[in-house]
């Protein structure tokens, strides 16, 4: 730049440029002198270099030893760009090998056989890693809560009871209850009859003998029922509407061999033909539970139901009085359900009458209580499921059957 002077008129923006002329004068190039009034641009320098132009030299060639005020004024003026460039340095560890393998996840049964897992290569056991669950069946709720059953009645010293035979006879089903063939239970709008085969044909004959006489005449301190007891009647088949017939079969037995004290039990299912709702269904499972002692009293069947009903984690609990045919005194019992807000019954219970107890042949001082409560109702109140049919069915979830955890009723959560 050769400048020896110029005037400077106030104009000097427009021939110099703002940013020109104030870097000129920060560099000491030019400077100004009013000489006769008039206001002059004078040379100072007597060389003029152009840092500027140097210093992106050095920046394209690769010399980036510049300090941060020298690179921020050359940004400012966007002469430059600032780009970040990572770089990794790859080298050989400790575990560097040019054969690469899958390492192995399973120690196989092939693997052991053949001796091949020496040179396998295995993944190390991650003990904090979720374990995969095992594809295989999962038991339903109703199994679940079953199993609990039966664990509490062993552990109250009670056996199981054989219940194979849902084909029953009305015999073993109502009569030997001392069920009246008059009963409104007994008609085709309560229970399923067979129509193939209709009919059974062995019976103990003395003991049909005597299941007559005290319903048509009465004995044994009762006056029975006053009609005329038909074997016909007797004898047709049905699917069983409870397991009692069961435990009458069983007492029966018992009578034969010679009476000693028993505590029996039996879960399994049982037909109705009830009217479909939230808490009935026309087939379902029926637990039942039948002491034999004598000179049992009613205070001992409460007591028992209630440690029972206990280890189960039901403990709100009512007795109501009711009428069965065959047990006198009877209790309904109840269980108050969280999800429904209601009192539920989940039993029934008693003492089995004289009436049908003495015809079996057992001594007259033996007093035997029964209680029978179905399977899928405490099933309910322990899973907090408010309708029947979303438990046992063929409209069941089968992702609730998966999601169900294992049942503990006596653990509260």
């Amino acid at each position: 730049m050769n400048i020896e002077f110029l005037i400077w008129s106030g104009s000097r923006k427009e021939s110099f440029g703002p940013i020109g002329f104030g870097k000129a004068i920060s560099a000491g190039w030019i400077t100004t002198e009013v000489k006769n009034g008039v206001s002059l641009v004078v040379r100072k320098a007597k060389l003029v270099e152009d840092k500027a132009r140097h210093e992106l030299k050095q920046i394209k060639e690769g010399m980036h030893n510049l300090d941060t005020k020298t690179i921020g004024n050359l940004k400012k003026r966007k002469w430059i760009n600032e780009i970040s460039v990572k770089a990794l340095i790859v080298s050989k560890g400790a575990n560097f090998n040019e054969n690469l393998s899958k390492p192995e996840l399973d120690l196989t049964t092939e693997m052991i056989s053949t001796g091949s897992w020496r040179n396998k290569n295995f993944k190390k056991y991650n003990f904090e890693a979720m374990g995969i669950i095992p594809q295989s069946g999962h038991l339903h709720p109703l199994l679940k809560v079953r199993a609990e059953f039966r664990d509490i009645f062993f552990q109250m010293g009670f056996s199981e009871m054989p219940t194979n035979k849902f084909v029953e006879s009305s015999f073993w089903n109502f009569d030997a209850l001392f069920q009246p063939q008059q009963h409104p239970a007994r008609d085709s709008h309560d229970t399923f009859f067979l129509t193939e085969p209709a009919i059974s044909t062995e019976f103990p004959k003395d003991y049909v003998e005597r299941v007559k006489k005290v319903h048509s005449e009465g004995g044994y301190g009762s006056l029975g029922y006053k009609y005329d007891w038909n074997i016909k009647e007797a004898q047709k088949n049905l699917l069983r509407t409870h397991t009692t017939a069961v435990s009458a079969r069983q007492l029966y037995s018992l009578a034969k061999k010679g009476f000693v004290p028993t505590k029996m039990f039996s879960i399994d299912r049982v037909f109705r033909n009830e009217t479909l709702d939230a808490t009935h269904l026309a087939e379902f499972h029926q637990v039942e539970g039948v002491v034999a002692e004598k000179n049992l009293s009613l205070a001992h069947v409460i007591g028992l139901f209630t440690e029972f009903f206990r280890k189960c984690g039901i403990e709100n609990l009512r007795f109501k009085p009711t009428y069965n045919p065959y047990t006198e005194p009877s209790m309904e019992i109840f269980a108050y359900h969280q999800g429904l807000k209601k009192w539920v019954e989940i039993g029934n219970s008693g003492m089995f009458r004289p009436e049908m107890l003495l015809p079996m042949g057992l001594p007259d001082n033996v007093c035997v209580a029964g209680f029978g409560l179905s399977l899928e109702r405490p099933t309910m109140i322990r899973y907090g499921i408010s309708n029947i049919r979303e438990l046992f069915g063929h409209k069941i979830d089968l992702q609730m059957v998966y999601n169900n955890p294992i049942c503990r009723l006596d653990v509260k959560e």
